[in-house]
């Protein structure tokens, strides 16, 4: 379970330019969720994911993960129990290393990092690369940086969920990508997080994707969850429901 409680996040403190984007912000994940985060540039969502890896500090409030309180965790501690995968695809993988040399490099998270490739775990990179169905496989002594943007958001995603984690962070990471290869990248998704059971939180602009994809749905405003459904709530809503929420807060705002 992630729990964030009371959590406060000033931008600018102290200056003429102060902004406040969460202020006695309280959200619970439980295990196993898959969670699509939609919301208006500003909402508060690539913030959110930035205060549960650590990329951003608090000024007040508590990160629980598993019962365990991480606040003062640093991010690169954190990075141990949480998988992430960035809307740039070049931000999840080293493109002047092999395909092979990349996943020995995931295969290490744990920073216990040894120069070259394990041999013995040259077969268990071409599995794994195999059920992506993207013939990677057969590439493995290839650059990375030669790939496609979609092959490579595929890798990341293989990536960081290679070796256990707690929690697998989506950021945009089909917003990079033309239309076909979202829809491929979404599929790898959806069947990684079944898989491996794991919980997930997926920012996205796509709509479609939030509503189809996930069994919890939030919404953010201005650091607040203005739409929170799940289960059968979440089944129910539409793509329609989602935009006649934006409108109506597009009113409030006087846009």
């Amino acid at each position: 379970m992630l729990e964030l409680k009371h959590i406060h996040k000033y931008y600018n403190a102290g200056t003429v330019n102060e902004m406040c984007l969460f202020n006695d912000f309280n959200l619970t994940i439980e295990d196993h969720q898959f969670v699509s985060v939609v919301g208006s540039n500003g909402s508060g969502k690539t913030s959110l994911l930035n205060i549960i890896c650590g990329s951003i500090p608090l000024d007040d409030g508590r990160i629980i993960i598993g019962g365990e309180d991480i606040t003062k965790m640093p991010e690169y501690k954190r990075q141990r129990r949480i998988g992430r995968v960035y809307q740039n695809p070049s931000m999840g993988t080293c493109p002047s290393m092999t395909i092979a040399e990349n996943m020995a490099l995931a295969d290490n998270k744990a920073f216990n990092l040894r120069p070259g490739t394990n041999k013995q775990r040259l077969e268990f990179y071409r599995e794994s690369l195999r059920s992506l169905g993207l013939g990677l496989e057969d590439k493995m002594d290839v650059k990375v940086g030669v790939l496609s943007g979609g092959q490579r958001q595929a890798m990341a995603l293989l990536m960081s969920t290679m070796t256990p984690i707690e929690f697998l962070i989506l950021d945009e990471h089909t917003a990079a990508l033309d239309p076909k290869t979202a829809e491929t990248i979404m599929e790898l998704t959806n069947k990684v997080v079944r898989e491996k059971n794991l919980t997930t939180i997926m920012v996205t602009h796509n709509l479609r994707f939030a509503v189809e994809y996930g069994d919890r749905l939030l919404m953010m405003h201005q650091g607040h969850a203005v739409i929170d459904k799940a289960g059968a709530e979440k089944d129910a809503t539409t793509i329609d429901h989602i935009l006649k929420k934006f409108n109506e807060i597009s009113i409030e705002c006087g846009n």
